[in-house]
């Protein structure tokens, strides 16, 4: 009996792009059709577009796609953990709809797990042509750093688009957190796995959905979700920052004592106090980040609602 593989592809108003991902995905289901069973799982984040309509005219035509449909839009992290949750497959890929993964490395990643004894076979871009230079460049330092204060192994270039067998699933799928950072996941959770390198692709149709704001707060997502070492900062800064003011207050005192004129060191000692304030500020906001995510965590919500789903 053939294994089966199945597709998690997150969708959010991309309505144009789907045919051209299923025709492109058709051609390597054809290749492999000897190998391995395939199925499309599609999930629906909340489009609100033609998106919804486009998956059930693909799956009225075809028993290998299936959809699940949120109630409004959580998430491409919602959406991963949904497909995850719902994938039959004795392999899992997660890849976008938008063939910036190329579908064409998958009889790669097949051959990685079954020849060379592989759990998981996880892909890098090596160049980021067609992207703007500061998302770039900051996109670069996002990696460099949090490998540098978390445990999670995160690849710089590293995309969502990997092949997993069913044990690494498991594991994923055993963390139950709301506040999720998957590719700092997939690197925490180990296994063995291999890393795949291609070129840039730009997408086949209609438009990201990721601005340079929301991959911010995406990164500031995932370095608050694997590392503690903000918080740690923020305290030696205060430390060091209350020494100086301590040597400041000494240099102060001696100085009015032999020299007097109090009033010279005005201006520097607004430049104290917005420093200090400024440093207030910003560790109350770092501990206010910390504090929001346990709350939500407390809260318990689903991760996702589905309004529908076609299995």
């Amino acid at each position: 009996m053939k294994k089966l593989c199945t597709c998690i592809v997150p969708c959010f108003n991309e309505e144009e792009v789907i045919p051209i991902y299923y025709e492109a995905m058709q051609k390597i289901i054809k290749e492999e059709e000897d190998k391995l069973s395939f199925e499309l799982l599609f999930i629906d984040d909340g489009s609100s577009d033609r998106t919804l309509d486009v998956l059930k005219g693909l799956s009225k035509n075809d028993p290998c796609v299936h959809y699940i449909s949120f109630s409004r839009n959580f998430g491409k992290e919602a959406g991963l953990y949904a497909g995850l949750e719902h994938a039959k497959g004795d392999y899992i890929v997660t890849m976008d709809v938008d063939l910036q993964d190329p579908p064409e490395l998958i009889p790669e990643m097949i051959r990685c797990i079954e020849e060379e004894g592989y759990d998981s076979v996880a892909t890098r871009r090596v160049t980021r042509k067609g992207e703007p230079i500061i998302r770039s460049f900051f996109a670069r330092k996002f990696y460099h750093i949090i490998n540098k204060i978390s445990d999670a192994d995160i690849v710089d270039g590293a995309r969502d688009f990997r092949m997993m067998k069913r044990n690494m699933v498991d594991a994923i799928l055993s963390m139950k957190e709301y506040n999720r950072f998957t590719k700092g996941i997939f690197g925490w959770v180990g296994f063995k796995t291999k890393w795949l390198e291609f070129e840039n692709v730009e997408r086949a149709a209609g438009e990201t959905k990721w601005s340079f704001w929301k991959l911010f707060r995406y990164a500031m997502e995932g370095i608050i979700a694997f590392s503690t070492v903000p918080l740690t900062i923020v305290s030696v800064i205060g430390v060091l920052v209350c020494i100086a003011a301590f040597l400041f207050f000494i240099f102060v005192l001696v100085r009015a004592a032999m020299f007097g004129d109090p009033v010279a060191g005005w201006p520097s000692l607004i430049c104290v106090i917005s420093f200090l304030s400024g440093m207030q500020l910003l560790g109350i906001g770092l501990v206010g980040m910390y504090l929001s995510k346990t709350y939500l965590e407390t809260k318990k919500r689903p991760i996702y609602i589905a309004k529908e789903i076609h299995e």
